[in-house]
Formats: structure tokens, sequence, C-alpha cells
């Protein structure tokens, strides 16, 4: 499926663009590496727990993201479309992806 990255509105209060994803990612990035220093300069096993949950919480966060926009973009093909039950299928792959991978 095909996304569609300009912005749009996801709620009242923000809106989301490949920039913010890529952004969140990056961010992401930054956290993981630190704790790789982490490691490396033997740190409290707490505060690395921490960061490690805290680098989780920011990849669902952006999983969550990617899904609601992949979702906006399923139902307008579905209005659009002849196929509704293919684009209604596509959607409920993507949940059933991301509900598996963030329930393990």
């Amino acid at each position: 499926m095909q996304y569609r990255w300009e912005v749009i509105e996801i709620s009242e209060k923000r809106d989301v663009s490949k920039e913010d994803i890529i952004k969140r990612f990056k961010r992401i990035e930054g956290q993981v590496k630190g704790i790789q220093r982490m490691i490396e300069e033997d740190k409290n096993c707490i505060d690395i727990l921490t960061q490690i949950a805290a680098v989780r919480a920011a990849v669902n966060k952006a999983g969550s993201l990617m899904l609601e926009k992949h979702s906006m973009t399923c139902i307008e093909n579905a209005a659009a479309s002849d196929d509704r039950k293919k684009a209604v299928e596509d959607l409920t792959k993507a949940f059933q992806s991301f509900i598996s991978f963030t329930d393990r």
C-alpha cells in the first residue's frame, strides 16, 4: 500500500508527517546508542532497564502513529474503491501485525 505522506490530521491536537515519524526514529536510535554506552560503562542495571522501557514505549508510540496513518489511508481507499473488501482486509492485516508484535 502506498502512503501519502502529506500532513494529515490525526486528532484535534496534532498532525503527523513523514518528517515527524523520521524524527521519532532518530530519537529512538539515539536512545539505543545511549543504552549501548551505559552497558559498556557498566552503569546501574535498573537505569539501563528504565531506558530500555523508554525505547520500547517510544517504538510502540511510533508504531501506533504509523498504524493510525495506515488506517486513514485504508479508509480513504475503501471509500473511493469498488473493492472495499480488499481495503478492509489490508487494514485488518495491519492491525493483526501490529498487535501481535506489541503483545510479545
